[in-house]
């Protein structure tokens, strides 16, 4: 009996530090609740850099290999550029045409100037001599009246009165000749004109020739230097998808850099966590890679929408048999410069990580 009630004691020993512990864990974790969401549906990104080419051509040579470092600017992979070459050489020489019809233009518009303004001088030439023959026919027409009066009270010869009659006739005749002259040159002088006009237009479209083989002598310098790949930005590569031979075309997504200078992580809360959640709370991160290390963390952003909303086919609640699911948030939270740079570079995007959000 007696050692019956001994094994009744250590039972209940036993049985009552276990219900204190328990209590206690319990009372800790409902106090820790009040201070504190955590999820473990979290993961770490990283910026991942696309490598496309902007030219069609063959790979040339793959200077990196699979998971290689590399710096801002360095060459990645090179592609055929002989077509482009040709084509640097034919936008130089346009170029060239182009200036040459500008400053044959440019003769043009000179010569055309020039013939302007001599047809000009012959207009007021004309005009001149117009005058002046007015002026011999009104002297003309004078003389001939008083010769006229004076034949018929037979003071003059005959010979005298055809004399004037012939001088005034002449300047009659002399007058139309130079009228005539003047419109011809007017005529010439609008015909004159109108190429000049033509010849300046002409300049301006030699001018706008030069401008777009300009452009086009940029775009070929620019697909020429398409032909060499360079890393947009310090990271990682990815797996390395192309071989010396491969033809490439634009907007081929080859492979990545892992760009290493950002860090964070989107947590997927549930929507009944957020409550108390808001912009700049600290958060502990635990990496499953790294269990012994903890990173600092700050929330920066709500996402606009839960993740169902961006799924490729996003659930329609507009049916019959409706359930109720609690949904999960997106929430980015930046990773604290404070944290050992060096095992921040051990980070991969993709990783699981438990979050603990720090609520007050």
């Amino acid at each position: 009996m007696e050692e019956k009630k001994k094994t009744n004691k250590k039972f209940i020993l036993i049985f009552g530090v276990l219900i204190v512990l328990g209590l206690t864990y319990g009372i800790y974790k409902y106090v820790h609740s009040l201070a504190h969401e955590g999820t473990d549906d979290a993961q770490i990104e990283k910026n991942m850099n696309p490598i496309i080419p902007r030219v069609t051509g063959y790979v040339t040579k793959v200077y990196v290999k699979d998971n290689d470092y590399v710096k801002k600017g360095d060459t990645l992979f090179t592609i055929d550029d002989k077509d482009y070459v040709v084509k640097l050489a034919d936008a130089e020489a346009a170029l060239v045409a182009a200036q040459g019809n500008l400053a044959v233009s440019k003769a043009d518009v000179g010569s055309a100037q020039a013939n302007v303004s001599v047809s000009e001088a012959n207009v007021q030439s004309a005009g001149g001599n117009i005058e002046t023959a007015k002026i011999r026919l009104k002297l003309a027409s004078n003389d001939f009246e008083r010769y006229n009066n004076l034949y018929k009270n037979h003071s003059i010869t005959k010979q005298q009165f055809e004399q004037a009659e012939a001088a005034k006739l002449e300047a009659q005749s002399q007058l139309k000749i130079l009228q005539d002259q003047q419109r011809a040159s007017n005529f010439q002088k609008s015909v004159i004109q109108a190429k000049s006009n033509v010849s300046s237009k002409q300049t301006d479209v030699a001018a706008a020739n030069i401008n777009r083989a300009k452009a086009a002598l940029d775009a070929a310098n620019l697909n020429l230097s398409y032909t060499v790949v360079t890393a947009s930005a310090d990271g990682q590569v990815s797996k390395i998808a192309i071989q010396t031979g491969q033809l490439v075309q634009p907007g081929q997504s080859l492979f990545y850099i892992i760009n290493s200078s950002n860090v964070w992580v989107i947590a997927n809360f549930k929507e009944t966590q957020l409550n108390k959640m808001v912009i700049g709370q600290k958060a502990t991160i635990k990496v499953d890679a790294y269990p012994d290390t903890d990173f600092e963390g700050t929330i920066t952003s709500f996402s606009p929408a839960t993740g169902s909303r961006f799924s490729l086919l996003p659930p329609d609640n507009a049916t019959g048999n409706f359930v109720k699911t609690i949904q999960r948030l997106p929430v980015k939270i930046s990773l604290d410069k404070n944290n050992d740079a060096e095992k921040m570079k051990l980070l991969r995007p993709g990783m699981n990580v438990d979050v603990d959000v720090h609520l007050k």
